[in-house]
Formats: C-alpha cells, sequence, structure tokens
C-alpha cells in the first residue's frame, strides 16, 4: 500500500483541464511543486477559489509555469502608491498590463473615470518630472491633449440600405439572325444512260 496526494490522484484518473488539453499530471508532470497564492497575486489574477483550483480541487500547476517572467516584468514597473500630477490634474494606479509594460492611470482612486493608459517608461518620467516640481499638461506621450471626442451618430455612418440585394436588370437578348443563304444552282441530273439532261 502506498499513499498519494490528491495531485497524484487526479494525474491517475485523468481528464480535460479548463484549457481544453489534458491534465498535465496526467500527461508529463512527474514532480510536483508547491503552488502558492503569491503566483495569482503576480500575475495580476483575481483569487476566487473556483477559477485557481484543479482537478485535484488544489492550486493549479500552471500558475507557476509564468510566475518568473511576471516578477521579471512587474520590477520594471513603477510602484502602485505613487500618484502621477499633471496640469489636467491627479492620476491614479488603476490596472496594468505587466507582461506588455502598459499602466492604466484614472482620475478617481476608486473608481475607473478618465482612464488614460500609458507605457512604463512614460509614467517613470512623469515621477521623475514630478520629484521636480515639474508638470506635464496630459499622461499622454508628446505630452498634448487629446481632442474631446464629440457624440457619434451611428445612422449617419452607414447606409441604411446596404443590406438590401441589389436587384440587376437582366438584358433581353435580341434573337440573332441567321445569315441568309444564296440558293445554289441544281446541279444537272444524269439520265439512266449517263449523259446528263438539260431542264
Amino acid at each position: 500500500m502506498k499513499q498519494i496526494g490528491a495531485r497524484q490522484e487526479a494525474g491517475r484518473i485523468g481528464g480535460t483541464g479548463p484549457c481544453g488539453r489534458e491534465l498535465c499530471c496526467a500527461t508529463w508532470m512527474k514532480n510536483f511543486v508547491s503552488v502558492g497564492t503569491s503566483a495569482a497575486r503576480f500575475q495580476d489574477i483575481s483569487l476566487n477559489p473556483q477559477k485557481l483550483a484543479g482537478m485535484c480541487a488544489k492550486l493549479k500547476c500552471c500558475l507557476n509555469y509564468e510566475v518568473d517572467d511576471y516578477v521579471e516584468s512587474f520590477r520594471k514597473l513603477p510602484p502602485k502608491d505613487v500618484q502621477l500630477q499633471t496640469m489636467d490634474g491627479d492620476y491614479y494606479y488603476f490596472k496594468a498590463d505587466i507582461l506588455a509594460g502598459m499602466i492604466t492611470y484614472s482620475t478617481d482612486k476608486n473608481l475607473a473615470a478618465n482612464l488614460e493608459t500609458i507605457t512604463a517608461q512614460r509614467a517613470k518620467d512623469i515621477i521623475e518630472m514630478n520629484r521636480k516640481g515639474e508638470k506635464p499638461e496630459t499622461l499622454a506621450e508628446n505630452g498634448r491633449a487629446k481632442a474631446p471626442k464629440g457624440p457619434v451618430d451611428l445612422a449617419t455612418q452607414e447606409n441604411i440600405n446596404r443590406f438590401d440585394s441589389a436587384k440587376k436588370k437582366k438584358k433581353k437578348k435580341k434573337p440573332q439572325q441567321k445569315p441568309q443563304q444564296k440558293p445554289q444552282a441544281k446541279a444537272p441530273t444524269e439520265s439512266k444512260k449517263g449523259k446528263p439532261q438539260n431542264e
């Protein structure tokens, strides 16, 4: 008798994971490394037990696959608690695309209001400017304010008859006139004796 854990049991039973592929523990994974919730925090995944748990009711092993890349990319981002000050107003950290290096800031500390997405390098530049007592005009890369978007009338953008099938008029084919054949002269008929008979 050998006692096995929940991960080994799921590997022996097998099945399909939420990714649509066969379970890693049932195919190629032999050594099981401990998985913690810190891996989900680094990847900015919501800590929902139902989504983080695998077929074995434990944390998914695949949470450890890309955590090293996320940790390295996270170090390149500015800190979350830093407030960006511009001529338009103050911006607060809202969310970030860690691998792409893009950060979204909001003018409200708790709500998504007037969201602006900039690169991590641009955020660092603004933080450095704020330390020197300078304020850029906006968060945009070129420092220019974006033109306000006016209301868009969707009815004027497209033709309402664009889905109607165009009816093509069929051209009536004119009957082709056959070329008139010229009457051919009758060849002289031969008599029974082989001599041609004159008509």
